[in-house]
């Protein structure tokens, strides 16, 4: 069984319904869902002209490829109304792939874990509420260690 870390993030419509609505479809996809992290709103990233997010992280657990997740997920954002017109603009749901087990794919359009999921606080501590003692497997470092690396240059 494998063993996927999904961020998810809504700014747009109502945010917990479109969240709810992706969990059930995730669940319909073959993914179950065994943890779930708090949710947290957040400022935007990247950029900043829009209102602010939920995000959290889920762990599933599937016997689906991480190429298979990847295009579920695709699929199911899709479904709920995402359109991809600014980059890390609004939108009504995204998902991402942060850890595929402990494996690593680089390829042009999947790329696990998460290239810049390290500077992310919206994904490191929905994280750390689930699994603060999963190690990177490119970084090498816990989750926690991760976080409170950020967090420490967020405030010097």
């Amino acid at each position: 069984m494998n063993k996927v870390f999904i961020a998810f993030g809504s700014n747009i419509g109502d945010r917990y319904e479109t969240v709810y609505k992706a969990f059930k479809l995730l669940e319909e996809n073959q993914m179950k869902i065994v943890k779930k992290s708090k949710i947290y709103e957040t400022e935007p990233y990247g950029y900043k002209e829009q209102p602010p997010f939920i995000n959290g992280v889920i762990l599933v657990e599937t016997h689906l490829s991480c190429r298979e997740v990847l295009e579920r997920l695709l699929s199911i954002e899709k479904q709920l109304g995402r359109e991809r017109i600014i980059r890390w603009g609004p939108r009504t749901i995204d998902l991402d792939i942060i850890f595929y087990n402990n494996e690593v794919y680089n390829e042009e359009d999947l790329k696990v874990p998460h290239p810049d999921m390290q500077n992310r606080e919206f994904v490191l501590k929905p994280l750390c509420d689930i699994d603060p003692d999963f190690i990177h497997p490119v970084l090498k470092k816990s989750i926690r260690d991760i976080y409170n690396s950020l967090a420490n240059v967020n405030t010097d």
